[in-house]
C-alpha cells in the first residue's frame, strides 16, 4: 500500500470533466485506488464517489494505491492532479 499526499489544483473547479478524467485515469491501473480526506475513504473509480468528496482548489488529499501497479498507478495520479490545473 502506498499514501501518497496531493495538492488538488482546480483552479476552475473540481466537478464534470475532470471528475470524469479522474475516474478514467484510475481505471487504468489494476489497483484499488482511493482518495482519502479526513475520514472519507472514496474509491476513484467511482464517479459517484468522486462527486460526492465536491474537490476544491488547494485542498489536500491522500491518494491511497494498493495492488500489484500500485507504484505506477500512484505516479499516475499524482500526476493527474500535478497536470489538471485551470
Amino acid at each position: 500500500m502506498i499514501k501518497t499526499p496531493v495538492v488538488v489544483k482546480a483552479e476552475d473547479g473540481f466537478d464534470g470533466r475532470p471528475i470524469a478524467l479522474l475516474v478514467q485515469e484510475a481505471s487504468q491501473y489494476v489497483s484499488k485506488i482511493y482518495i482519502q480526506i479526513g475520514e472519507k475513504h472514496i474509491n476513484a473509480k467511482s464517479i459517484m464517489g468522486m462527486m460526492s468528496l465536491s474537490l476544491t482548489d488547494g485542498e489536500k488529499i491522500t491518494v491511497v494505491t494498493e495492488g500489484e501497479d500500485e507504484k505506477r498507478a500512484a505516479e499516475g495520479i499524482r500526476t493527474f492532479f500535478a497536470n489538471i490545473a485551470g
